[in-house]
């Protein structure tokens, strides 16, 4: 089964610090206490330091809005429009805005059980467990289900394939793998 969500039925969560909101798209295991692996939409309002989150690892992407720079001690990092970044959760990154208010698209993966790959991809593809997020232009499931901008989809346990349906079709694509 493919749980499909578009950007406008995603719950916000304005962050304590005021310095911008998550949409959550999933949390799995759905309702768990402690997550294996979790997706979600933030938008980055002002500068400011990022939450650490020990034992996970990271994948950021910046969907819509001008570069942040990212930093941290030894780190820097410009992040630029559908570039993903890796980085260790418990990495004390500051965020720095080079312009007006980013939104980007986050996986998280705690270590050791999960492993997240992003990528922006513009060819068919597949994977056991995921997460998609339709950048521009449609997407089709194997089953027929179409996707569009603004629209996304994951999975679990359920080999899943993607084909773009026109030529200037884009998509964030997150493979995950299990660990244990």
């Amino acid at each position: 089964m493919i749980a499909r969500f578009t950007y406008a039925e995603l719950a916000v969560s304005r962050w304590r610090n005021g310095g911008g909101e998550t949409r959550e798209i999933i949390s799995f295991p759905p309702g768990a206490e402690r997550f294996g692996w979790r997706a979600s939409i933030a938008t980055l309002a002002q500068d400011g330091p990022f939450s650490a989150f020990p034992d996970i690892d990271r994948v950021i992407t910046l969907l819509h809005g001008d570069p942040v720079l990212l930093t941290a001690p030894g780190v820097q990092h410009l992040l630029t429009p559908q570039q993903p970044w890796a980085f260790a959760g418990e990495l004390a990154l500051t965020a720095k805005l080079q312009g007006s208010v980013s939104e980007d698209f986050n996986i998280m993966t705690r270590r050791g059980e999960w492993q997240a790959a992003v990528e922006m991809v513009t060819t068919p593809v597949s994977t056991l467990h995921g997460v998609a997020w339709v950048l521009a232009g449609a997407w089709q499931t194997a089953d027929g289900e179409r996707l569009t901008a603004q629209q996304g989809a994951w999975w679990v346990d359920e080999e899943t394939a993607l084909s773009p349906c026109d030529t200037d079709a884009r998509l964030l694509f997150t493979r995950l793998n299990r660990v244990l």
